[in-house]
């Protein structure tokens, strides 16, 4: 049989046969995705209790949504585990499709705070379309190189490739949600790596990028980006507002010491904080549980990564490794960048921890990634332990 005729045979397979169980997945990797997930839940309680009772009127009110995002979410991962991730070769139109719709339409929503589209409601949905943009972003540039390996050396098809993550990271930019355009387009270059890119085009792309970026922000074309830039410099300069959150962050972490106050025992969390339940959730983590905890939690998400590492390296085919690296970095590099902001080190850019903040798009879409990872174990060529 041709080459030809065997990928007409591979294409008529039918959507059920995906579904049938080939192998169990990773356990390393299933406990590390469910022990962050629980200890972030632990943690988000912990951290939003006095603002959920002065803001929602019950103490409870972001855990329980959250605990219920959570469940919702391990039941999809669970069923992502299952779906053989080859399936996603064939819906990668589909979700492409849907994905540059909703970026699109956000745009056309009423602005928060003036000048953010980062929200789109659908009756009694309501999420981020960025989020879902980072899934659809791995998703395609992993069908992309996969099925065109050969042609990663052609100047014409990188550049064909950095206009798909240009077009990505410049919806994502319209809506002013900063942090989710830089994670865009660091992901996009990862995979565009990996991929086999050229490397002097590579470093001259990440150059590109990131002067564009500097001249956006000091010649004020990204305003607010300017404003985090100079009160990062030094918070101090404005006591009240624009630096409060960090210096209330550093007070918290500090505080913190080497031990921690204990689980609940935060006092900064008690509305010095601001919605200390989101970004910065980490400095609840730091003031209750120390260096020691941080670190810990941070071990993990190291562990996660090196795991999800593993399976892409001994993934059977190309997609599935590129899958794989794609959906992993993208929890290390969120994780990173969230320590960077709370600890000062780097301008406060909005960005969540993953499976610690609140918020029902990024966990659910978080815990269907970790699926497909799990799902790609099941066929990768290392020992489950």
């Amino acid at each position: 049989m041709t080459e030809k005729a065997k990928t007409k045979v591979k294409n008529k397979r039918s959507w059920l046969s995906y579904f049938k169980k080939t192998g169990n997945f990773d356990l390393t990797f299933f406990f590390l995705v469910t022990g962050l997930t629980v200890v972030g839940l632990i943690m988000l309680f912990s951290a939003s209790a006095p603002y959920a009772a002065s803001h929602r009127g019950s103490s409870y009110y972001f855990i329980l949504r959250q605990l219920g995002f959570a469940v919702f979410g391990f039941v999809l991962m669970m069923l992502a585990s299952r779906a053989d991730y080859h399936i996603w070769q064939r819906l990668v139109g589909l979700v492409f499709i849907l994905t540059m719709v909703m970026l699109i339409g956000v745009l056309f929503t009423t602005a928060q705070k003036g000048q953010f589209h980062r929200w789109l409601d659908i009756g009694l949905i309501r999420f981020q379309p960025s989020e879902i943009g980072k899934f659809s972003l791995i998703l395609l540039l992993s069908y992309l190189i996969a099925k065109n390996q050969k042609r990663m050396t052609d100047f014409k098809y990188q550049m064909f490739l950095l206009m798909v993550i240009g077009l990505f990271c410049g919806l994502v930019l319209a809506e002013n949600h900063l942090s989710a355009t830089v994670l865009i387009f660091l992901i996009g270059l990862v995979l565009m790596f990996v991929g086999g890119m050229s490397l002097k085009l590579l470093g001259g792309m990440g150059i590109l990028g990131i002067s564009g970026f500097l001249m956006a922000v000091f010649t004020g074309l990204i305003s607010y980006a300017s404003d985090r830039i100079k009160y990062w410099q030094n918070p101090w300069l404005d006591t009240k507002d624009k630096g409060f959150q960090t210096i209330q962050s550093l007070l918290a972490i500090g505080s913190g010491g080497l031990m921690g106050r204990g689980i609940g025992q935060s006092n900064q969390k008690y509305l010095w904080l601001p919605e200390p339940q989101n970004d910065f959730i980490f400095s609840v983590v730091c003031e209750e549980l120390g260096f020691i905890g941080a670190a810990l939690i941070i071990v993990g998400f190291g562990l996660l990564v090196w795991r999800g590492f593993v399976i892409a390296l001994k993934a059977p085919d190309k997609f599935g490794m590129l899958m794989a690296i794609g959906l992993v970095f993208q929890v290390g590099l969120q994780a990173v960048l969230n320590v960077l902001v709370v600890t000062n080190t780097i301008p406060n850019t909005g960005i969540s921890l993953p499976f610690f903040s609140y918020g029902g798009t990024s966990l659910v879409m978080l815990l269907v990634q970790m699926g497909i990872v799990l799902n790609i174990s099941r066929s990768s060529k290392v020992e489950k332990v």
